[in-house]
């Protein structure tokens, strides 16, 4: 026996640590080749040596010696196979360790890298392989940037954006798209592409177009008119594969069972609310000279402030913080003697609803009374910004028809026009509610729109039947039928027609108009 067989045969008597980590490259190599071979012996993921070895490979994979790290890969390879989620404890310091010297290598070590990442997704750890690859493309060499792009690429296309978040990838991509490197900026548009695929053309383009160069968006664009169809997932993670069996056996019990995949080929609907950052604005407004703007004189500079504060919360999404001052001072400002000072300030109103959402629910209720006083008005511009505002609150979840019921007294107001256009909003929030939503209300609005209906102004009793047809065609008739028994044949006739068309009202004899609830179809206005 030569002085290096007894080498490597004395060496397998020693721990897995002292082999893995041997002077000797030969000692170190033979040790990945017998611990890949005993982690594809392993059936069992609760197998306790699963846990012994899952700390060793943070300084395996860095090897030095080219041949012994491709096998400390395939070492790797071989126990995230054998291992479940509980071996995601390790992954962040073996995916760094991985980005730190294996991107750079040989072909076949990249590979490896790359099937490695994939696992570490496949068993569910997507925050530390994403945080390691956040570190990856900020690699100075370029050749270790594009398969940190290439693998996300892949994890995208493989497991889907319900697995690899599309907001962690956005992030990272404005700073790739002016990356020196042509392979960089084409692997970085390759994965753009990918991501319109998951969440939609127009989040992509709206997070990303506008911190690209032209030529950059130019090349997109071309690209996104082959982007069609719905994406679909082609890998699972672990934990699913592992119900396969489950539902087979289920399967053949009962017939088939309906998976995620089979349920709905709709694809999901993406919020691109939920893929930004929300940003600070009231840092920048202290600075931008706001306070004072608000006070002076002049109303080109209050104007000038306000429209400051509309800039800086157009942003997508707006940090939380107190917000009170700023909404005091816009409630005084919203009826400002100046008609441009005013539609800024509810055009602001307006963005800090959208960007805050729920955080501003507060301030919706304290702003509200004011904005639908200021309906009176009849210039155009400050219609206009009232309209869209008070839409913007309620598509945004500042307010819902439970806080609307707080402005009920606007239906009351003595002026017509402020009557009408209230009632005509709560139509709009009627129509954007979820059902549910209204079922929980309508008792409550339902004699509010009855009473307007004996408005001595047409323009109010039209917008009463409009707010009452609305509530009819979400929830049905039957939740309606004992406050409708009020209504005379005429009214009856005009809210038939207005909830099911004409013919309905032109039908003649008397006839029942079935309406669609959920428990099917019902009668519900008797036509004579």
């Amino acid at each position: 026996m030569s002085e290096e067989e007894k080498l490597l045969k004395d060496a397998k008597k020693l721990p897995w640590e002292d082999r893995l980590l041997h002077k000797n490259w030969k000692v170190r190599n033979e040790a990945n080749i017998d611990l890949a071979s005993v982690c594809d012996s392993i059936t069992d993921p609760k197998d306790s040596r699963l846990r012994d070895f899952g700390p060793l490979f943070k300084k395996t994979v860095t090897d030095s010696n080219a041949p012994v790290q491709e096998k400390a890969l395939d070492a790797l390879i071989a126990f995230l196979r054998a291992a479940d989620a509980d071996a995601a404890r390790y992954a962040k310091e073996i995916c760094d360790a991985i980005v730190a010297k294996c991107l750079t290598g040989r072909t076949k070590t990249v590979e490896k890298a790359q099937s490695a990442f994939m696992l570490w997704v496949e068993l569910e750890a997507v925050d530390a392989f994403l945080d390691a690859m956040e570190k990856a493309i900020k690699n100075k060499v370029a050749k270790a940037v594009v398969p940190a792009v290439d693998v996300m690429f892949q994890a995208l296309s493989d497991f889907g954006a319900k697995i690899v978040p599309p907001k962690r990838i956005l992030k990272m991509l404005p700073e790739l798209f002016d990356h020196q490197d042509q392979n960089v900026r084409a692997s970085s548009k390759g994965l753009t592409l990918e991501l319109c695929r998951w969440i939609g053309k127009d989040p992509v383009k709206s997070i990303l177009f506008e911190k690209m160069r032209d030529t950059m968006k130019k090349e997109l664009e071309a690209e996104l008119v082959n982007v069609t169809g719905t994406a679909k997932p082609s890998r699972k993670i672990r934990s699913e594969q592992d119900k396969e069996p489950e539902q087979e056996a289920m399967s053949e019990v009962v017939g088939p069972v309906p998976t995620a995949e089979s349920s709905t080929d709709a694809p999901p609907e993406i919020d691109e609310y939920e893929l930004v950052d929300p940003v600070d604005i009231l840092t920048p407004l202290e600075k931008s000279g706001f306070w004072d703007g608000v006070k002076a004189s002049k109303w080109s500079e209050r104007k000038d402030a306000v429209a400051e504060l509309t800039k800086l919360a157009s942003t997508k999404r707006i940090a939380p913080g107190d917000f009170t001052e700023v909404c005091r001072t816009l409630k005084k400002l919203i009826t400002d003697v100046n008609i441009a000072v005013a539609v800024e300030a509810i055009q602001a109103i307006g963005n800090l609803a959208s960007g805050l959402r729920l955080h501003f629910s507060g301030s919706s209720r304290f702003l509200l009374p004011v904005l639908l006083e200021k309906l009176k008005e009849k210039k155009p511009t400050l219609m206009e910004s009232l309209t869209q505002t008070l839409q913007a609150m309620h598509r945004a979840g500042s307010l819902n028809l439970v806080d609307i019921l707080e402005g009920r007294t606007a239906t009351k107001n003595k002026v017509p026009l402020v009557r009408s256009l209230t009632l005509n909003w709560v139509t709009f929030c009627t129509e954007t509610s979820n059902k549910a939503v209204v079922l929980k209300v309508h008792k409550d609005y339902v004699p509010i729109f009855m009473e307007c209906l004996n408005d001595g102004t047409p323009d109010v009793r039209d917008a009463a039947f409009s707010a009452l047809a609305a509530i009819a065609k979400l929830v049905g008739m039957r939740p309606l039928e004992r406050s409708l028994e009020k209504l005379d044949d005429v009214r009856r006739k005009k809210l038939s027609e207005m909830i099911m068309g004409p013919e309905v009202g032109m039908s003649t004899g008397t006839s029942s108009v079935p309406v669609q609830t959920s428990g099917g179809s019902v009668p519900s206005l008797e036509v004579s």
